[in-house]
């Protein structure tokens, strides 16, 4: 009989093998509900990105479209720390921690340049300094994402992810990757794949990273409502993380991970979902 079930367990996982990929689903672990509400004045509506503070132990979370749109500080348990008149001071896409700098830094919109949060002694942003002036990113939309093997700043932008260097905003053409959408290795790549093409049923203006070995960059599929995670090496899929039901899953804005926990805002209710 023991033998048996281990042939069965052998049996599952070599299944798994053969995809080329494991699956799972995501379960909702917490929400950060953002402040005020669409009749307010300069409300914002589509949620640009949270990021997780491990010095501070504290959640930035911001609107993205206007720099008086709102951005908000919350505790390890979602409640919220700062007031509802705190705005963004800059027209915010991405954020993220960067450890070298040990500072909450972000991306703007288009030519407006990349910037840090000067906090106080709680942790609430105060002032904001614009650190690189102009198009450091392929897109206008661009929302950007920090990777910490290479130390540097993420950006999709069609179907090719590229780095610029987080010390001087700079880019190397040359070091780009290409996503193999919805494609393992086994399966290898489509014999018509165009590397400058956006990719149909998928989240075009995030990425993220998540540093697991083997997929450390992600997406969010937003037809079949899934997370994607691809070799940062390869540009092939290798795992599949299932939203909860009702989970919201946008094309623009509106996803991200951070603290370990992958992030879906309703634009309806201005809640960011968090799920592992």
């Amino acid at each position: 009989m023991k033998k048996y079930f281990l042939f069965l367990a052998a049996t599952f996982f070599l299944g798994y093998a053969v995809k080329g990929q494991t699956s799972r689903p995501l379960k909702k672990v917490m929400e950060i509900k953002m402040p005020k509400t669409i009749d307010d004045d300069m409300p914002g509506t589509r949620g640009a990105c949270v990021v997780w503070h491990p010095i501070q132990k504290k959640y930035y979370a911001v609107m993205a479209g206007n720099m008086a749109y709102p951005l908000a500080v919350y505790d390890v348990k979602g409640k919220r720390l700062s007031t509802d008149t705190l705005t963004a001071m800059e027209d915010s896409r991405g954020l993220w921690y960067d450890p070298v700098k040990k500072q909450i830094c972000g991306n703007a919109y288009s030519s407006f340049g990349w910037f840090s949060y000067t906090l106080n002694k709680n942790g609430i942003p105060v002032k904001i300094a614009v650190d690189f002036e102009g198009m450091n990113q392929p897109d206008e939309q661009s929302v950007g994402a920090y990777n910490v093997a290479k130390k540097s700043v993420m950006f999709i932008f069609g179907s090719q992810v590229s780095w610029y260097n987080a010390t001087d905003a700079s880019v190397n053409p040359d070091d780009r990757l290409t996503i193999h959408w919805g494609t393992t290795a086994k399966q290898g790549a489509k014999e018509d794949e165009d590397e400058t093409a956006e990719p149909e049923g998928y989240n075009h203006t995030t990425v993220i990273y998540t540093g697991k070995p083997g997929a450390e960059i992600g997406f969010l599929n937003i037809d079949k409502k899934q997370v994607e995670l691809y070799n940062a090496k390869t540009g092939f899929l290798t795992q599949v993380l299932t939203l909860p039901a009702n989970t919201p899953a946008e094309a623009s804005f509106n996803f991200a991970f951070t603290n370990d926990t992958y992030w879906f805002f309703d634009m309806e209710k201005r809640v960011w979902i968090g799920c592992k």
